[in-house]
């Protein structure tokens, strides 16, 4: 370990992707040596594992380089932490661990989907092993910390643990989860993130028709969704509902859906999300807006 670091586990970071490189760097931050980035063998992913391992003070390896004379053990990474695509986790451990030593090390993965048994092989050479979600969105370009981040955390005692440090000291918070309840936990996750820029997407074509292009359209929404967001995160779902639907407003929601004909993706975007609201947020003529809302099916 670097001067200063003593306590704290040696890294080796497997895919330099956007989560990839937000992690690496975050733990070169909070005093970790990131021994190693590791990516495939050929083209831009090994290219992106060598810029990144410039930044932080790492090596840079290949996949098909890690072998005995240069494997982990050499490098003597306390933790490996996958931070590869969820259908690459299960063939990118089998290829690791015909190559390194497993035993009493630490093998984390970031998919909010899988289990820890997505790293089952690693398990099965003596790496405890656990699945580590942080609940945050990374996009090439941008680079959130990771400080006030919730992380779900299960898998093996000794991976649990680890894992609990590691997000204390980057100002995380940590949170078991069942491995039964992963695909409802990613599922929330997309409604948060994902399809939410979904919908935003909708909304600018939704301006369209009202004659604002998409780039004047993000201009005009970004102060009424910030305080939306603002006023979710102070009053709760609630009481930050606002406009036609809470008021119960037939004739305007009306009017709404007559002019989503010319768009109807927005318009199934549209009744489903008033569907949502009948169902979960205080609305006046509720019969009413359901029979306007059924007549579309």
């Amino acid at each position: 370990m670097l001067p200063g670091m003593a306590g704290k586990p040696r890294v080796a970071i497997v895919g330099a992707g956007n989560l990839g490189r937000a992690l690496a760097v975050s733990l070169r931050r909070a005093g970790y040596d990131v021994e190693a980035v590791i990516a495939r063998s050929r083209g831009a992913s090994l290219r992106r594992a060598q810029s990144l391992a410039k930044q932080v003070g790492a090596r840079a390896l290949s996949d098909s380089s890690v072998g005995p004379s240069v494997g982990l053990a050499a490098l003597r990474a306390d933790l490996i932490w996958f931070c590869v695509p969820d259908a690459e986790i299960v063939r990118t451990a089998r290829s690791l661990a015909g190559k390194i030593e497993g035993k009493g090390r630490v093998a984390l993965h970031s998919s909010g989907a899988l289990s820890s048994d997505a790293l089952a092989v690693l398990r099965r050479r003596g790496a405890f092993v656990a699945s580590v979600h942080p609940m945050m969105t990374f996009v090439r370009g941008s680079r959130p910390s990771l400080a006030g981040v919730a992380f779900a955390v299960e898998g093996d005692a000794a991976a649990v643990r680890m894992a609990r440090r590691v997000i204390k000291t980057l100002g995380g918070h940590f949170y078991s989860i069942r491995k039964n309840d992963k695909a409802a936990y990613h599922a929330w996750g997309t409604f948060a993130s994902p399809l939410f820029t979904a919908l935003l997407a909708t909304t600018e074509q939704v301006a369209a028709l009202a004659g604002v292009n998409r780039r004047e359209a993000k201009r005009r929404m970004l102060p009424i969704l910030q305080q939306t967001l603002a006023n979710y995160a102070a009053f709760g779902a609630a009481r930050a509902f606002s406009g036609p639907i809470i008021r119960g407003d037939v004739d305007t929601v009306k009017r709404h859906l007559r002019v989503l004909r010319k768009v109807p993706a927005a318009r199934q975007v549209y009744s489903a999300l008033a569907g949502a609201a009948l169902r979960y947020l205080p609305v006046k003529n509720k019969k009413e807006l359901k029979r306007v809302l059924g007549s579309l099916r």
